[in-house]
């Protein structure tokens, strides 16, 4: 039942407390405010910030979201900035030139980050978010593929992308935008990622590329991109088929070189044509704000580049978004100015210790099994041991919510939907004491649960699962 009407159904009246009026505090207090079309007459902006602000109060805190990948905490010097930018038009470089220069750096620093061949001359832009920068990673991919197979292409062959079944529906998206067949490598076991010898036997030579994710949504795992890399080397090797492979860094991009630099999955690999990450996660920057980059510029076709005059000079942008505000890449800036290599580094280690630390606490319970335990992502997902019959994770879940804890329970999908888990995200701003509180609710739950005659909840009444 909608927030806003009664039992019957029928609008009730908002009655708005006098002291929210400004020059008359009690006129119009008796109002009916409309929800779904505008009101007759403005009215002060207290009131209506007053008003606003207390709806959003139902959504709870979101930084006690533990679902959810995206930043909820930034410094007020960030904050600030944002807002002094908020108003300017990104897409509009030659007005908001500075803007575009802090994306650019922002790009040469990824770049280096990311081992590109010449971080000075690297290709990529700012995107909404990762959602975005696949779409056009995959684009690039697509436009690439048509090139090397232009005579098949227009004889009807309908090209493919390869990637696990683990992946972000943004994937999927893309595919059914842009008329690629979706390869999707099931899971088997307690192998829950994409495998390096199952990509490689669905390519063929319609292949576009495979995706691989540093790391996985589902729990927190990086697949191997070195070895899926090795295969697709080897399959060349027999048949002659080039399948580059993009790097969905959504989360890893921002963790892995930080935390796990000797690990070999960036530009290093030759095969490597793009990676994306969002700066919204990891990047710490509140959302939205993605990062695209290639390797070097022939690894994106020159035809999907718009050219914009930029301080007397050549300014490329790929983007399907045109107008949304600067004040993202500035805050992106902002932290990479603010923390360097060091800071970053200090921040993503303390998220990945807080997680540790939870899967410790957490398998000591005795009634939970751990898949991973946040030593790659700061993620950990686990289940129930096949001895607990009284209750399961979405039980869990729903009962975390009476605290306030956003903790999602979902099942995996093919071919491990028999499965299913919960998943804790750890971002910056979760410290070890609010860990140590939320095992102290999950605790206080359990004699609770254990009373049940069986579980109570199911996946169709738990939390679903959306990041």
């Amino acid at each position: 039942m909608a927030l806003h009407k009664g039992e019957d159904g029928r609008q009730r009246p908002l009655h708005v407390n006098p002291l929210f009026g400004e020059a008359d505090p009690v006129s119009g207090v008796e109002a009916v405010l409309p929800r779904h079309r505008l009101p007759e007459r403005p009215m002060a902006p207290a009131t209506a910030y007053q008003l606003v602000h207390d709806e959003m109060m139902l959504d709870g805190n979101s930084r006690q979201n533990l679902a959810t990948f995206v930043t909820t905490w930034m410094e007020p010097q960030a904050a600030t900035l944002m807002a002094e930018t908020a108003d300017k038009n990104i897409i509009d470089k030659d007005e908001y030139p500075q803007v575009a220069e802090l994306e650019r750096r922002c790009v040469a620093m990824l770049a280096d980050l990311w081992n590109a061949p010449d971080p000075e001359t690297a290709v990529g832009c700012s995107t909404t978010g990762s959602s975005e920068a696949c779409m056009l990673a995959g684009m690039a991919l697509k436009r690439r593929w048509m090139h090397r197979n232009a005579d098949r292409y227009a004889a009807g062959a309908r090209p493919n992308l390869v990637m696990g079944t683990n992946v972000q529906v943004c994937w999927e998206k893309f595919c059914n935008f842009w008329e690629v067949e979706a390869r999707q490598v099931p899971m088997e076991g307690d192998r829950f990622h994409l495998g390096a010898e199952e990509a490689a036997a669905r390519c063929d030579e319609n292949t576009i590329g495979v995706v691989a994710i540093l790391g996985s949504t589902m729990d927190g795992s990086y697949e191997p991109v070195a070895e899926i890399c090795a295969a697709l080397d080897a399959l060349e090797e027999r048949t002659g088929w080039t399948v580059r492979v993009h790097v969905d860094g959504a989360s890893g991009g921002m963790i892995a070189p930080f935390l796990d630099p000797d690990l070999v999955w960036d530009f290093r690999l030759p095969r490597v044509a793009s990676i994306n990450t969002s700066g919204h996660k990891y990047g710490l920057v509140y959302p939205g704000v993605g990062w695209a980059l290639w390797r070097d510029r022939d690894a994106l076709p020159e035809e999907l580049v718009e050219r914009v005059n930029y301080l007397g000079g050549d300014m490329p942008t790929f983007s399907l978004n045109f107008s949304r505000p600067g004040s993202q890449v500035v805050a992106q800036y902002y932290n990479f100015l603010r923390l360097g290599y060091e800071g970053y580094r200090a921040v993503q280690q303390a998220s990945r210790d807080v997680a540790t630390h939870l899967a410790e606490r957490i398998e000591a319970m005795g009634c939970f099994r751990l898949l991973t335990r946040g030593d790659q992502l700061p993620v950990l997902a686990f289940t129930t041991t096949d001895d607990v019959t009284e209750f399961d994770v979405f039980d869990v879940s729903r009962r975390l919510r009476e605290f306030g804890w956003l903790v999602p329970a979902y099942t995996f999908p093919a071919n491990r939907q028999d499965l299913a888990v919960l998943r804790i995200v750890v971002r910056n701003g979760f410290s070890l004491d609010l860990a140590d509180r939320l095992i102290e609710d999950l605790v206080s739950l359990l004699p609770w649960l254990r009373k049940q005659p069986r579980p109570m909840m199911g996946p169709e009444d738990g939390t679903s699962f959306h990041h």
